[in-house]
């Protein structure tokens, strides 16, 4: 037999149950040292290969030899010798000389046995600790440190055996094995401390001090210690495994296998049904086995499950069910070791009521040992310290697998996006793309955190359910019937719900898509329409919170029916408990291991219900509605190296021909056959928030030689002296800060510098001067051009490039109409003649042999006058921003006046150069300030009636349990007797009338709080959006949209559903933790003096976790708006990235901007378990003493007290960390509303309406008068306007013109009142401008400004959004404008959708819309900004005429770059460098030769009366 074996070899008892069967217990000697020994070192020796294999290894790093590592080995050593020595001692008693040789006892083999192990287990150890220096990245080793752990707890039971045996004895029998035991203990203990730390490399030391400074709360330490919290460069790199990247190609892999198995079964299915399926061929393989470039453009994979709305049938086509699969198949071990994980907690989670039923038995039951309860006591403490480790690990992996998830769908979609085509691009706004990538991202995320909830729930409840069986017997049916009643009514309360949410996303997209319309089209506020857009936007959101207050009311029902259900169940198990037999007494043991089992209960049925809500949000589908193509047919072949001129009328095809060549139109029969790489320079130039150099390099390799010959070609070099930082100057967000000149110029250079083989030319000349455009077609396009060897297709408008083109297609109706040279189409009198008219060249480019350069006029004024960049902003918004202002004035000079400066690559960054500031970002401690401001917009009364009712339920929760705690009590007073029926029906009475009031109160608490919330939401946005509708334009030049986006959504999004949640969870924490406190003292009042250490240690845990954890959620928020702001800048390039092929390079860069915001996401979850781990053992240290307590009062507690007191403590473990995660996610919410409050104080623009109200006609006459007009853009920065003094009368017709920084714009501007003035004054009709409100200002002046602005809504919004005028007038300028036979023959007339930015009306067709909108406003003065330079010469001939009919009663204004425009103007004003250096009519000014007659000679003008076809366009 072992134990037999085992006591030979011990020489005493293995095993005596009578030991523990006494007041003082102990083991026996041989089980201590042999299992106590044994378990430890085989622990010891199972791991130990996991550090020898690092040994084994050919090549180790280095590393240094730390204190630490050093004193790890000393230890050992000193082990080592004390297992030498013990052995020693051992020997010298057996085989000593000296020794007695009569005696033949020898001690037992345990004592030769334990020494040889230990020194070889210390030898073993040594190996283990170098194996763990060598190991590349580790600081230390869990297994070492558990070793150490068990073993100093295993030697606890020897050591007070020893010690109690030498004070029973007052001697030690074995005194050199008594001294070893404790030399040896001592050095266990301190391998115990020094194992704890971790030996961190000298290297790393100084970035993990940092760290750990940046956590300490700056109200203790900071100030002292450091300067600054922390920001996003302290952030640690991502571990490879945690990187964009790797996530992304995992779940990209396992995607595609899912899809395919998707498809196979949708397709099984249909061949079931017998239906055919068919699929449109997306790109088909070419004869030379090279796939049709349409690939690229429309994507063959899907990623948001879509339907399309057509007939029932077609709902089976698309495959479905594939998303989760894929997710679970890509995360599949985290998500097993989390439900192994979850499964142990699970399990220790019940076996504290067992405990707690034995403490109370312990404290009924006198005949029991008392060191049995300490046993209870420390077993009880035990148990929740597993349980909160096991609980942490579980909760560490299900975060980062929701991060995880949220990488991998973000990354996906913007992988999508980037590949999608342009039918389902137009089905899907930008803005409803971005809300696709943050919140439903983000509620993956969340169910991802909780997804084993779904089998843990239903577990924990029939594991409660069970042991409530052993309790109470068949009672426990009536509480589970009551269960059963409740699941009906979650399942109305879901459905309801998720019809809700449907709604509720639905709004929030349709509030989002207009929020980023109003963005990109901010221009057209100059319109005075803010108000409009303002009520629409407000009209969707009262909607939106109309939704969310039916929620929150269903919500509130919810909650008390959830609230109720554990009062319920318990009150009907106990109610059936005591009434079914008179023989069932309701003890404490009964009862508060019950009430254990029910508060188990609680959680799983509370959060089952708001798991499955959260299921059904993320199973909704995106749904997208069947679109009508247009078709066109064209058959074209381009030889290499030929220059091909597209050129035909508006919407005849023209930007078309050139999309179906790069693949992005959808192709229905034959194929695009494009050879050799493609560089692409579309209409509307895309510009990227980057430096002018990206810019142009676009990731192509820097060759300066090559990169100087692009920019002298592109006719870019004057521009880099006007720009602050030359080439390394940052560029806006859709390159606010360039004209429309220099970013066509700059569009262009792209092309230009990528080297590419053939050149896609989309009107880039119109963009541009005549001159300048000269320039760009010598140089760049022409035949002695950088590209001549090259492919050219040019689309234009420019009748004067089409003589030196080697080709010209002629468009008609989307249909190739003629091809031929120049001359040939010309004598063929065909559709070219239709388009060009009767016109005629009447001058030739250039001559050949002349060599021209392009000198900017500012090069000689004011080459350091601070550039228009970031103010002109009036007319700048939407893809492409006023096309011909500041810079885009350029004029060719003979080559001996050349002045030209070559910017060095290592210029120092200049002033100015960064364009994009910093998003600004609060630090510290949440000022109390802005919970006021939130609890300010609930309302007082709602705020104070919320926490009064939530008091109230918390009372009748104690009353309830102190109701139970007697009740109980009843058992010991009617011990064998008949238990009263009248006590019994009081005792159920109140304890179910109290239950219910809690249910009650819950109810009324939430249905305030949600009023109160809905209230808060109304308030922020609207203060929101009324401010953003006032800052001064200035602001959207230095803001991307991204940041202000991410308030409209996210902030506003946590406003409306995290901030009230997180509000109502504090509330109710807080309460509770108060009444666990209360019950405890209330129980053993001694407890008292254990509250306070606690609470200054909870205290100073919760703000070092506070801190750095509010500072970690800053950090995200900023760090998550460039995310949406690149996928912003690559929805409006995607057809330049496309062309380009520069897909992957995207790709690369949104991982690295997903990977800087995951860097504070990652240590935002670490730092909860942090906070987590700490709190809950303070939470266990509450449970250990409040046993010990109970242990101790024994004799004066009565047992109903000691379950009130212990059931209370084990819950208050949850609720403290409850308490500070929701401190905390109230504290990191409440930040949205800091972030929100920082843009409603934005300074203002000036009044909309002020005191002085002009009369309903002015300007009658139109009169203007500018008195030594002043202006500069901001305090610091010089004039840019000085002394204007001039008058303009009535009905004149102004032309204004000038170079570059001349101060045309500014001039518009002010009239706007953009910009104020520094001094001085405008006079309109007699009034100044200044004293007038500026929608009174605005609504009574005319801009048709050359980027035409429109917005997704009918074509009738986007002409008279106020609706003040009837149908009869808008259709009457819609013939003035030349429209009507195009509105006319539209299905639903003015009810025609316009798409988003009216991308499916050409841009003629805007422009001609833009000429309705302003002669339905019938202004007295009218401000023209170069309004035709995108349109063919048919539609600007009809624009010029309809505005010299129609607007001849009018003052008009026109700012000119093309000269021609103003030839007939009764005046032109000339600026030069901010003043008037001409004003006279054309006639005059041209034969004083001065300013203006040098300017239309640049410009090919010979006389004033002549119109002069080289400065043209059609």
């Amino acid at each position: 037999m072992p134990a037999t074996a085992l006591e030979e070899f011990c020489g005493s008892t293995f095993w005596n149950l009578s030991l523990l069967q006494r007041a003082d217990p102990d083991l026996p000697v041989c089980f201590e040292q042999t299992v106590l020994v044994w378990a430890p070192l085989g622990f010891l020796w199972l791991c130990a290969p996991l550090h020898l294999a690092v040994l084994c290894t050919k090549a180790t790093p280095n590393k240094h030899l730390s204190k630490l590592y050093l004193c790890k080995q000393i230890v050992v050593g000193l082990l080592f010798l004390t297992a030498i020595a013990s052995l020693a001692v051992t020997l010298g008693e057996d085989y000593n000389p000296t020794r007695d040789p009569a005696t033949t006892v020898r001690n037992p083999g345990i004592f030769y046995a334990n020494p040889v192990l230990f020194a070889l287990s210390w030898i073993l150890l040594l190996l283990c600790q170098e194996g763990l220096r060598r190991r590349k990245g580790a600081v230390d080793s869990a297994t070492l440190f558990l070793f150490w752990l068990i073993l100093v707890l295993c030697d606890v039971f020897p050591f007070q055996t020893l010690l109690r045996e030498a004070l029973s004895l007052k001697k030690s029998l074995d005194l050199p094995r008594f001294c070893l035991f404790y030399i040896s203990f001592g050095l266990e203990l301190i391998a115990l401390v020094l194992s704890a730390f971790g030996d961190v490399p000298r290297e790393a030391e100084e970035l993990v001090k940092k760290v750990l400074l940046y956590s300490i709360h700056k109200d203790i330490s900071m100030e002292m210690l450091l300067s600054r919290p922390l920001v996003q460069e302290d952030m640690w790199e991502l571990s490879e495994a945690e990187s964009t990247l790797q996530i992304s190609q995992k779940f990209q892999q396992i995607m595609q296998t899912e899809l395919k198995a998707a498809r196979t079964r949708i397709q099984t299915k249909l061949r079931k049904r017998g239906m055919k399926k068919t699929s449109t061929v997306q790109g088909e393989v070419l004869p030379n086995g090279r796939q049709n470039g349409l690939g690229k453009g429309v994507s063959q994979d899907v990623l948001v499950m879509e339907k399309e709305k057509k007939k029932k049938e077609d709902k089976a086509e698309y495959p479905e069910a594939w998303l989760i699969s894929t997710l679970a198949t890509t995360f599949k071990r985290v998500l097993w070791e989390s439900a192994f994980l979850k499964l142990l907690t699970d399990l220790l989670s019940f076996v504290s009521p067992q405990l707690l039923k034995l403490l109370i038995s312990f404290t009924t039951d006198k005949s029991i040992y008392t060191w049995t309860g300490y046993v209870y006591a420390v077993l009880l403490f035990l148990v929740t310290i597993f349980q909160s480790l096991f609980l942490q690990q579980y909760f560490q992996r299900c975060f980062v697998l929701g991060m995880k998830v949220r990488t991998a769908l973000t990354a996906a979609v913007y992988k999508k996006a980037l590949v999608v085509s342009n039918d389902a691009r137009k089905e899907s706004t930008v803005g409803e793309t971005v809300n696709l990538m943050s919140a439903d991202a983000q509620r993956f995320n969340d169910v991802a955190n909780f997804i084993h909830l779904l089998w843990s729930c239903p577990m924990q409840i029939v594991l409660a359910i069970a042991f409530l069986w052993i309790e109470l017997g068949p009672a426990v049916l009536a509480g589970l019937a009551v269960m059963v009643l409740m699941v009906p009514i979650n399942g109305v309360l879901a459905t309801k719900s998720r019809t809700l949410q449907v709604k509720n996303m639905k709004y929030k997209d349709k509030r989002m898509k207009i929020m980023n319309e109003m963005l990109n089209g901010i221009k057209v506020f100059l319109y005075a329409w803010e108000p409009s857009f303002q009520n629409q936007v407000m009209g969707i959101r009262e909607q939106e919170l109309g939704v969310m207050r039916k929620f929150a009311y269903l919500s509130s029902v919810s909650t008390f029916v959830f609230s109720c259900a554990p009062a319920l169940v318990s009150l009907a198990t106990f109610a059936v408990f005591v009434s079914v037999d008179s023989e069932n007494v309701l003890d404490a043991g009964k009862a508060f291991t019950s009430i254990s089992l029910f508060n188990i209960l609680r959680f799983p049925l509370a959060f089952l219900p708001m798991l499955i809500a959260s299921m059904v949000q993320v199973l909704l589908k995106n749904t997208h509605t069947h679109t009508q193509i247009q078709t066109y047919i064209v058959s074209l072949d381009i030889k290499p190296g030929r220059l091909v001129a597209v050129v035909g009328v508006v919407g005849s095809g023209k930007s078309s021909l050139i999309s179906a060549m790069l693949g992005e139109m959808h192709s229905t029969k034959g194929f695009v056959n494009v050879q050799g790489s493609v560089a692409f320079v579309p209409q509307q130039a895309w510009i990227q928030n980057a430096t002018l150099r990206d810019n142009i390099l676009f990731g192509s390799p820097v060759q300066e030689t090559r990169f100087q010959a692009t920019l002298e070609a592109c006719a870019l070099m004057p521009d880099l002296e006007l720009l602050p930082g030359g080439v390394h100057t940052e560029i806006g967000e859709k390159g606010i800060n360039l004209s429309g000149g220099q970013k066509q110029r700059v569009s262009l250079a792209r092309a230009v510098y990528s080297k590419a083989d053939v050149y896609l030319l989309d009107d880039p000349l119109s963009a541009v001067d005549s001159h300048v455009g000269k320039h760009l077609f010598d140089e760049v396009v022409g035949r002695r051009g950088l590209l001549k060897d090259k492919t050219r297709i040019l689309v234009t408008h420019g009748v004067s490039f089409l003589p030196y083109v080697d080709e010209i297609v002629v468009l008609k109706n989307g249909c190739v109409s003629e091809v031929g040279s120049y001359q040939n189409l010309k004598d063929s009198k065909g559709a070219f003649s239709d388009v060009t008219g009767d016109l005629c060249l009447s001058k030739e480019l250039t001559s050949d042999g002349e060599e021209v350069e392009v000198v900017p006029d500012g090069q000689e004024a004011q080459p350091d006058a601070p550039p228009e960049d970031i103010v002109s902003t009036t007319l700048k918004r939407e893809s492409s921003i006023r096309r011909s202002q500041r810079n885009g004035s350029v004029r060719l000079r003979k080559k001996n006046y050349l002045k030209k400066t070559k910017p060095t690559p290592g210029d120092e960054i200049k002033k100015g150069q960064r364009l994009i500031e910093k998003e600004t970002m609060e630090t510290g401690q949440v000022k109390f300030s802005v919970y006021l401001q939130y609890l300010r917009s609930m309302g007082w009364c709602y705020t104070s009636m919320v926490f009064l009712v939530y008091f109230i339920q918390n009372v009748a929760f104690i009353g309830q349990n102190l109701w139970l705690s007697d009740w109980t009590n009843d058992a010991v007073e009617y011990y064998n007797m008949t238990y009263p029926n009248w006590k019994r029906d009081t005792r159920i009475g109140v304890f179910g009338a109290l239950g219910m009031a809690q249910g009650l109160f819950v109810f009324l608490g939430t249905l305030l709080l949600a009023n109160g919330s809905i209230n808060a939401s109304r308030i922020l946005h609207s203060q929101l959006l009324k401010n953003i509708l006032r800052v001064p334009m200035v602001f959207f030049d230095t803001t991307p949209s991204g940041r202000v986006v991410n308030r409209f959504a996210k902030d506003i999004f946590t406003v409306d559903e995290a901030i009230p949640q997180s509000f109502r969870s504090w509330i109710m924490c807080f309460l509770g933790v108060l009444g666990t406190l209360f019950a405890i003292c209330l129980a053993t009042p001694i407890f008292t003096a254990i509250i306070i250490p606690l609470a200054v240690i909870y205290y100073f845990v919760q703000r070092f976790y506070v801190a750095t954890s509010r500072q970690l959620r800053r950090l995200d928020s900023v760090s998550r708006s460039p995310i949406y702001s690149h996928f912003g800048e690559t929805m409006s390039g995607l057809s330049v990235i496309r062309a380009y092929g520069h897909q992957d390079r995207f790709l690369k860069h949104n991982e690295k901007v997903i990977d800087e915001n995951l860097k504070s996401v990652y240590p935002w979850v670490v730092s909860n378990r942090w906070l987590a781990i700490r709190l809950e053992f303070l939470g266990n240290l509450v449970v250990f003493f409040s046993a010990m307590l109970a242990v101790i009062s024994r004799d004066t507690l009565d047992s109903g007290l000691v379950g009130l007191s212990i059931s209370y403590a084990l819950n208050v473990t949850q609720t403290l960390n409850w308490l500070v995660r929701m401190t905390s996610e109230l504290e990191t919410n409440i930040v949205a509303v800091e972030r929100i409050s920082e843009y409603t104080k934005l300074e203002n623009e000036a009044d909309w309406v002020s005191g002085q109200r002009p009369s309903e006609k002015w300007p009658e006459a139109g009169r203007l008068r500018f008195e030594n007009y002043k202006v500069r853009y901001r305090p610091e920065l010089d004039l840019v306007l000085h002394g204007i003094t001039c008058n303009i009368e009535s009905t004149e017709k102004i032309g204004i013109v000038g170079r570059t920084g001349a101060g045309k714009s500014s001039l518009t501007n002010c009239l706007f009142r953009i910009i104020e003035a520094a001094e001085g004054r405008i006079l309109i009709d007699g009034i100044d401008i200044a004293s007038l409100g500026l929608h009174d200002l605005r609504s009574r002046l005319t801009i048709i400004p050359q980027d035409p602005v429109l917005f997704s809504g009918t074509l009738r919004m986007n002409l008279d959004p106020f609706e003040t005028f009837s149908d009869e007038e808008i259709w009457g300028v819609l013939e003035l404008s030349h429209l009507k036979d195009y509105v006319g023959g539209l299905q639903e007339g003015l009810n025609h959708e316009v798409s988003e930015g009216g991308e499916n009306l050409s841009v003629g067709q805007r422009q001609l819309l833009c000429l309705a909108r302003a002669l339905l406003r019938k202004s007295r003065i009218l401000i023209l900004d170069e309004a035709t330079a995108a349109v063919d010469l048919e539609t600007d001939d009809l624009i010029q005429t309809t505005i010299r009919q129609e607007f001849a009663h009018c003052t008009v204004l026109t700012i000119a770059h093309r000269l021609h425009s103003i030839l007939d103007s009764n005046r032109v004003m000339v600026l030069d460098a901010g003043k008037i250096v001409e004003f006279d009519s054309p006639s005059t000014l041209f034969n004083q030769q001065g300013h203006f007659y040098s300017m239309a000679k640049d410009a090919g003008i010979t006389t004033v009366d002549s119109t002069v076809l080289d400065s043209t366009s059609f």
